[in-house]
């Protein structure tokens, strides 16, 4: 540590849209009022990761993205609470002051109180330049500084390749089915894309018992994991008698529900197509900003037809987590076999680019040796 209280690290940098990142040494600064500086064991690459690299959402550059992780606390800030050194913890971007009209709500998931980091990041470079901390978290780097909001303690004996999957994939995927929407028992349930994301709304459907509960990808190998996460039935939906199919599946009506897990304005057009009567379509993937879905809206008042959008799967932290937990601990949630693959630092170009390729699941960056 530096005499100022910054940590000199390694991170992966995005210098340029659409170009591999950059492994470079920066300074971390140290954790203010309300934030914890946590030494990271792992971070998995998510998407949306990839999304913000290829420059679909925008933003500022230069940037070290990554949000999915897990890792120590080394260090808390003044007025840090039910936190201390040496905690496990995940990592997360879901930041909420607890105050605010969305908090109080019981929303803290769509907080938009504004916090003293989002301007001033705690991350820069060896020559003094600012690096954004992309997606409030900046973690494919050997430490990040975040406000203590992010954080959920976890058992010392969880896995951590296996709980930095907690902080985003799992509980989009699966909080969408059991927070945002509410799906009961018997429920019939269509899951369009069935990456990271999309196993866990499967995954979510099946441990809510939804019947059938019906997986499309355009990937055999993603349908293949799709029936081990729990689907009762997968189907391609480049496939000329998709729609039909799941049709045939769902008594002629479409499905109560369908969640589209995919970033692509098409599928959310398909999932319209697949929905029944009085039925909801769930939208959990985010395309790129300004892609557009062509919508009949007089059918979906007709047919009494509900659009829902999901972020984060509509999670409570502290409230969610333990839960997630518990069954993985009791082998009723699947997080070990979400990995694909995992790499050092030094290998994250490589494992986005598997990722790309739908090659990956998850693949898990581990800060450290790889077993």
């Amino acid at each position: 540590m530096l005499k100022s209280g910054r940590i000199c690290m390694r991170a992966a940098v995005c210098r340029n849209f659409n170009q591999p990142l950059q492994i470079e040494e920066v300074f971390l600064a140290p954790p203010e009022e309300g934030e914890v500086r946590v030494r990271l064991s792992a971070c998995a690459i998510c998407h949306s990761d990839i999304t913000y690299m290829d420059g679909g959402w925008g933003g500022t550059l230069p940037m070290v993205l990554g949000h999915e992780a897990a890792g120590e606390v080394a260090e808390i800030g003044a007025g840090v609470r039910n936190l201390a050194v040496g905690d496990h913890v995940l990592v997360t971007l879901i930041r909420s002051c607890g105050h605010c009209a969305d908090c109080e709500r019981g929303e803290p998931y769509i907080c938009g109180t504004a916090f003293p980091i989002d301007d001033n990041s705690r991350l820069t470079s060896v020559d003094g330049e600012i690096i954004v901390q992309g997606l409030r978290t900046g973690a494919f780097a050997e430490e990040v500084v975040v406000d203590q909001s992010q954080l959920v303690v976890i058992p010392k004996n969880l896995p951590m390749d296996a709980a930095s999957l907690l902080s985003c994939g799992v509980i989009t995927g699966l909080g969408a089915v059991v927070n945002t929407a509410e799906v009961g028992y018997g429920a019939s349930v269509i899951v369009i894309g069935c990456g990271g994301v999309g196993l866990n709304a499967v995954q979510g459907a099946a441990l809510v018992n939804a019947e059938p509960v019906i997986a499309m990808d355009l990937v055999e190998k993603k349908l293949e994991a799709a029936r081990d996460f729990g689907a009762t039935h997968v189907i391609n939906p480049l496939a000329n008698d998709a729609i039909q199919q799941a049709r045939d599946l769902t008594n002629g009506r479409g499905a109560d529900y369908v969640f589209v897990a995919a970033g692509s304005p098409k599928a959310f057009e398909q999932g319209l197509d697949l929905l029944a009567p009085a039925g909801t379509l769930v939208i959990v993937g985010m395309p790129p900003t300004g892609q557009k879905i062509a919508v009949e809206a007089g059918n979906i008042a007709g047919a009494s037809q509900k659009i829902l959008g999901s972020k984060m799967g509509s999670t409570r932290l502290r409230v969610d987590i333990p839960k997630l937990v518990a069954l993985y601990e009791n082998g009723r949630l699947k997080l070990d076999e979400l990995i694909t693959g995992r790499y050092l630092l030094e290998e994250i170009n490589h494992a986005i680019d598997e990722v790309r390729a739908d090659k990956a699941l998850r693949n898990v960056i581990i800060f450290g040796k790889t077993s």
